[in-house]
């Protein structure tokens, strides 16, 4: 089959490019652009409290904000607030409410708003709005609000911040924006050096970043026209990721046709019968490397939470189209170019001699038990980190403190509870639909004073719906904190729902609900996907190696290189740094790059070890040249996609930097340790039997003096 394909791309490599042009145009003109949701609580399950407390908010509060701000008020000198401040405070915040602009519901104070201690006042800025146009209207309001606050306050001894949401939105913006142009400078950077340096050639190391692109654009129009016809839509973050993903497995697949060129005409092979067999002998290895991530990918479908299941087809899709391109337009493309693809650089014509990879090969060769033990037990010391592994939800910690919106929060903190910028929102619903009665209200929040973690319980707010009413509890701690999250699923909510007097029922909805809710639906779809993605992988495995064997230790290998890279990040950042916890997205990014992508490299080193084992060499000496001859490629696609995550840390956010050192250590075990030591290591030493029942690793030829391989052993020497 590969074969055939083979032939076709390079001898008529302009057909294909032709043909990849129009299709590329038809797809990117014509396809619909992908829908995207910012809210994490839009995609969870209705069953979810969170989501129903949601929906209730909806209907019976129309008028509810979106979103918010508030403004911190102190006096310069560190003093309390006496009646002639707070007067003043008032005074601004009407004059901010007669001039708000149309994305404000209200700029509002009161008596409830200054301190028990005086230290500070506070003014709230509830507004409406989802959408991205939304945003930037509060981006906007904010930016004004802090443009008129001086000249409102000036003479008065007074200073105000303005903090909340929309607030540490403006002013971690441009952090967001310096990272991710830092971040996409020093990628393309990254790779076309590393390439360059590899191959010395210039023409190589562009090549790769112009099909790759076009591969993008190609994936985002095909996705776009599959969200219309399936209907999902994706989160904020996805094209980000289907970008990162596409650069990964093309980088990889790029090496992966490119090394075994080389190594065709080092043999002495023409441009086109190089490429021919460079595609026949990767052909599968792409072909299965793409299928596997894809499968992988499409396991996420299985996902609760709606960004997983979302991400799914996306990014199948992705792979799939980057698995084609690399087995029709890079050949079709490089089999034009022929040797000149490697100007001005000669090496390609030489053999390296003494390279470390065969120095490595030789000593997996010779012991392999102690290359798997040792390689085994890193991995395994790493894994057991993952279990202190703590999910960390707030988002505003790891964004830099001196902003104006994180001084506000700390100037808040000095005469509120920290919970004050986000209640949590319990709706008091009547069972038979008649209103909620002023002393169940009553009832309520007497109770809800003494609930778990409780520090301040707000005014009861009747809905429009008079059958429901809403009761803003106020944590002592902070709302995004993991204490907070695992208080409200474990007391506060059990002990909110005892409270709701007779008659009624308490929904606990807010961003602490909405976050503990996605915690349990994270843990839920870990259990699922995981071990149902390493069957499928196995399932994938066993089809290219006609193996039962094999598989079993490379999917364990694999899990346990997912375990390891978690543990990592839990020893670096949680006990090293001594940090709350990591981003609670790291388990699902790991899989996407580290447990889908990584498998990459134990396709290509299993296919070399198979090969090798094919041209009848005994098992160690097959792993020693797989080694030898795949190590360089797994080591260059390794090194290129683990240095591409590696400048995520340049950033200044904690959760690029954690989710930045966490890949590409994840990417680094999966190169450098699994698929050079474990795996060769684990099939030198099982021998014959790692391809039971197959045959896979049966001589194909007879060896005869003159080939290009040296020590070969009879043939038909079955280990």
């Amino acid at each position: 089959m590969f074969a055939r394909l083979a032939r076709f791309v390079v001898r008529h490599p302009w057909w294909t490019i032709v043909a990849w042009l129009v299709a590329a145009v038809l797809i990117i003109a014509f396809s619909p652009k992908l829908t995207t949701e910012s809210d994490q609580g839009d995609f969870l399950p209705s069953k979810y409290e969170s989501v129903q407390a949601m929906q209730i908010a909806e209907k019976a509060f129309p008028q509810q904000e979106d979103t918010s701000s508030l403004i911190v008020v102190k006096r310069s000198d560190g003093k309390p607030l006496t009646a002639q401040d707070t007067a003043k405070v008032n005074e601004a915040a009407k004059s901010l409410n007669a001039h708000k602009p149309p994305t404000v519901l209200a700029v509002a104070t009161g008596p409830q708003a200054v301190a028990p201690n005086k230290a500070v006042q506070v003014v709230t800025v509830p507004m409406k709005g989802t959408s991205m146009d939304d945003s930037e209207k509060q981006g906007d309001a904010v930016k004004q609000i802090r443009k008129d606050l001086p000249t409102l306050l000036k003479g008065s001894g007074l200073e105000a911040k303005v903090g909340g949401d929309v607030a540490n939105f403006v002013d971690n913006e441009d952090s967001f924006n310096k990272s991710f142009e830092i971040v996409g400078i020093a990628t393309f950077v990254l790779i076309i050096g590393l390439i360059l340096l590899i191959f010395r050639a210039p023409l190589a190391a562009v090549l790769p970043i112009i099909v790759i692109m076009v591969t993008l654009q190609v994936s985002m129009g095909l996705i776009g026209t599959a969200s219309k016809i399936f209907g999902f839509s994706g989160d904020d973050s996805l094209s980000t990721i289907i970008l990162i993903v596409l650069f990964g497995i093309g980088a990889d697949y790029y090496l992966f046709l490119m090394f075994r060129f080389r190594e065709r005409l080092r043999a002495g092979d023409d441009k086109k019968t190089a490429m021919i067999t460079a595609v026949e002998r990767v052909g599968e290895v792409i072909s299965s490397a793409a299928a596997a991530i894809a499968v992988t990918f499409l396991v996420l479908l299985l996902a609760t939470f709606g960004v997983f299941s979302a991400w799914g087809p996306s990014l199948a899709i992705a792979v799939i189209v980057m698995g084609i391109t690399s087995l029709t337009l890079m050949p079709a493309l490089v089999s034009l170019l022929g040797t000149a693809v490697f100007w001005p650089s000669k090496a390609w014509k030489k053999e390296p001699k003494g390279t470390v990879s065969a120095a490595i090969g030789r000593g997996v060769g010779k012991r392999p038990a102690l290359a798997a033990a040792a390689s085994g037990l890193v991995l395994v010391v790493l894994a057991l980190g993952a279990l202190g592994f703590k999910a960390d939800y707030d988002f505003a910690a790891g964004f830099p403190q001196d902003t104006e919106s994180a001084q506000a929060t700390k100037d808040m903190e000095k005469g509120f509870p920290p919970g004050l910028t986000t209640p949590v929102q319990v709706f008091i619903k009547s069972e038979n639909g008649q209103p909620v009665s002023p002393r169940q209200l009553a009832e309520f929040s007497q109770a809800a004073k003494t609930a778990p973690g409780v520090g301040q319980v707000q005014k009861a707010i009747p809905g429009q719906d008079k059958s429901v009413a809403r009761v803003d509890l106020v944590l002592k701690t902070n709302p995004m904190s993991n204490d907070a999250i695992s208080l409200v699923k474990d007391d506060l909510g059990p002990a909110v729902h005892k409270a709701a007097p007779d008659g009624t029922r308490a929904y606990v909805g807010g961003p602490t609900a909405i976050f503990s809710d996605i915690n349990a639906v994270n843990n839920r779809d870990l259990s699922v996907i995981l071990p149902v993605a390493a069957v499928l992988i196995a399932i994938i495995l066993a089809l290219l190696l006609r193996s039962v064997v094999a598989p079993l230790y490379l999917v364990v290998s694999v899990l346990l290189g997912f375990a390891a890279t978690l543990g990592s990040a839990v020893y670096v950042f949680q006990g090293g740094m001594g940090e709350a916890g990591v981003t609670f997205q790291l388990p699902i990014i790991l899989y996407l790059f580290v447990l889908a992508i990584g498998t990459d490299y134990n396709i290509l080193m299993t296919a070399r070890l198979r090969e090798e084992a094919k041209e009848g060499h005994d098992p160690r000496r097959a792993a020693a040249l797989a080694v030898q001859h795949g190590g360089p490629t797994v080591a260059a696609a390794g090194l290129i996609l683990a240095g591409t995550f590696s400048v995520m840390m340049l950033a200044p956010v904690s959760m690029l930097k954690q989710m930045g050192f966490s890949v590409a250590i994840g990417i680094a075990l999966s190169a450098f340790v699994m698929s050079t030591f474990l795996v060769p290591g684990l099939t030198a030493m099982l021998g014959h039997k790692a391809w039971w029942p197959g045959h896979g690793d049966e001589p194909k030829k007879e060896v005869r003096p003159g080939d290009t391989r040296e020590d070969f052993v009879p043939t038909g020497y079955r280990g």
